[in-house]
């Protein structure tokens, strides 16, 4: 097998974890090896010991690594009896992995062994530790035993290994750049959003951040109108009825907020669905009404452990381009066709070209009949076909009450995130009997389809911030222009060209401070605002500006007039209108 492949880069990282274990515990005896799994382009291993890694620790490690991965040591699989391992890991003083044994129901298990070191592995694994040659320790973090915060804390060293020192190299200078686009880091240089302990994983959206949410709304409400959907607005809290009634009292209380008032228990909302199910059933309804496709920009509130939240892209209170479609089976397809359009242009708008696409089909349990299942699945796949969109089936991995598709957008450093979800769910019309008449005077249930294209607003202008590194397009940055005097001579002009653009509508700011030119352009680079209007004595003269791309590039002399027809061209062909 090819350690370039996702199967062995896999095995190499595996193998990699167990040298950085054993090599801690050369170095630092009585430290205990609890999991060591590989992650995406990765792996970590948590260590129970009494004090955190320091990072003169770590370079230690990594160098020990290097001398065991050099003695070449042969790795070596052995199974044993489950008791007999309880007993030696018991006798090594490793009660994690005693504690791991204890919840294996086969009676025998696997070890692996390098040189006078062993670990308790399925595997598989490299045949000798000379095989490892570039790796890197990445970072150390706190975590809990088992993800379950009333357990011990542990601590975990990531790193990454690669086949060659190239591939090595190129990875790390793709987390060094992504380090750079850290959107925690640019959310705060930009002055876009903050948090704070008293409202945690929740965020502060300053003015400029709040303008960017905002424009991001707006933009989807404009493709509302004119993709045919209704917006609506739904209450934040329901009683714990609605929530039984739905599903999510069963399945999805851990990631819910209650309270008690008037002796009566209340849910605050995680999800819009079941409240657009009211809206829907909240008169008689006929085929001659199908589609509906109602819209919801309503705040969500979920719980999340402390530990998974990370900036916008994982908080508790949030909102989502949140639609939900109910329709008559036989036009589901109709409805793909243009839920794929508009998602398409979406992505498109926000310079994301390339997508991954899983489709994933009926699991074993499953709510309604085979024939509508096999109806949706096939409407499912054929309209990604007719798009020209190439798909992964994942057989069975659909939730019970529907098929669904999953799209994965990749940024620029190559990073795949999920965006959008296209849901199809037979469950909930059913806990909440919809109907609609049909043309022949019965009545049938519809389909209900579950929708998002940006997903949580608040993660997905996380992703974009780091997709752009910060310097959004001139349509949605919070300052389109700062016009920039040479010096305090063409204060006068300067104002005034400053009320011209502001006059028309553009998102402007005036910089007159007795500073030098360059510290100006500068600044303005920083906050990564897209144009510089510079106004020197020429300027004046001729009643121009000069205008200076965010990029460096410095464009001729033009008038106000001409440069705001430029900033136009500029929008119409980003939003494509």
């Amino acid at each position: 097998m090819s350690l370039n492949s996702p199967e062995g880069l896999d095995i190499l990282r595996h193998s990699t974890a167990h040298l950085m274990a054993q090599a801690v515990q050369d170095l630092f005896p009585g430290t205990q090896v609890t999991i060591g799994p590989t992650i995406e382009d990765g792996f970590y291993y948590d260590f129970k010991r009494d004090r955190s890694f320091t990072p003169e620790e770590i370079e230690k490690i990594e160098a020990c690594m290097r001398e065991l991965a050099a003695l070449n040591l042969k790795v070596a699989r052995e199974e044993i009896a489950r008791e007999s391992a309880i007993e030696l890991f018991r006798r090594m003083g490793e009660e994690y992995k005693v504690e791991i044994l204890g919840d294996i129901p086969e009676e025998t298990v696997s070890l692996y062994r390098q040189g006078d070191w062993v670990d308790l592995c399925r595997g598989p694994h490299v045949p000798s530790t000379g095989a490892i040659r570039a790796f890197r320790l990445t970072g150390v973090a706190g975590a809990y035993w088992r993800g379950d915060e009333k357990n011990e804390m542990l601590q975990r060293i990531y790193g990454t290994s690669w086949p060659t020192e190239e591939a090595l190299r190129e990875h790390l200078r793709l987390l060094e750049e992504a380090k750079k686009r850290d959107h925690r880091r640019l959310g705060r240089e930009l002055d876009l959003f903050s948090f704070h302990p008293l409202a945690p994983a929740s965020p502060f959206f300053h003015p400029k951040g709040a303008f960017v949410y905002n424009e991001l709304v707006s933009y989807m409400r404009r493709l509302y109108l004119r993709y045919g959907y209704q917006e609506v607005i739904t209450p934040q809290i329901f009683d714990v009825e609605l929530w039984r009634r739905s599903g999510h009292y069963d399945h999805f209380k851990e990631n819910m907020y209650f309270t008690r008032i008037e002796e009566r228990e209340f849910g605050v909302k995680p999800m819009n669905c079941p409240g657009h199910t009211f809206i829907y059933a909240s008169k008689k309804r006929s085929y001659r009404d199908l589609p509906l496709r109602y819209a919801d920009f309503g705040r969500l509130h979920r719980f999340e452990k402390s530990g998974v939240t990370a900036g916008l892209t994982r908080v508790r209170s949030f909102s989502q381009d949140d639609a939900h479609i109910f329709c008559a089976p036989d036009q589901i397809e109709g409805e793909m066709a243009a839920l794929l359009k508009m998602l398409r242009e979406v992505y498109q708008t926000f310079q994301f070209t390339e997508m991954q696409v899983k489709l994933s089909t009926r699991p074993d349990h499953f709510i309604g009949s085979l024939e509508v299942w096999g109806r949706a699945e096939d409407s499912l796949a054929q309209s990604l076909k007719k798009e020209g969109i190439a798909y992964q089936v994942n057989p069975g991995d659909g939730a019970f009450y529907g098929p669904k598709i999953d799209f994965v957008v990749l940024d620029a450093l190559r990073r795949g995130w999920q965006l959008a979800t296209i849901q199809l769910d037979f469950s909930m019309p059913e806990r909440f009997d919809l109907s609609y008449v049909t043309p022949g005077g019965t009545e049938a249930r519809p389909v209900m389809i579950h929708r998002a294209i940006l997903g949580s607003i608040e993660r997905f202008m996380g992703i974009l911030i780091e997709h752009c590194a910060g310097a959004l397009p001139v349509w949605l940055a919070p300052v389109q222009v700062r016009v920039m005097t040479v010096t305090d001579e063409q204060k006068e002009y300067a104002q005034k060209v400053f009320e011209e653009l502001k006059a028309l509508g553009w998102r402007v700011e005036l910089d007159g401070r007795n500073e030098k030119l360059g510290y100006k352009i500068r600044e303005a680079q920083v906050e990564k605002i897209p144009y510089a209007a510079v106004i020197g004595d020429r300027e004046v003269k001729e009643q121009t500006i000069s205008p200076r791309r965010r990029g460096g590039e410095n464009l001729k002399p033009m008038c106000v007039k001409d440069f705001v027809e430029m900033l136009k061209a500029e929008v119409t062909q980003a939003l494509g209108n």
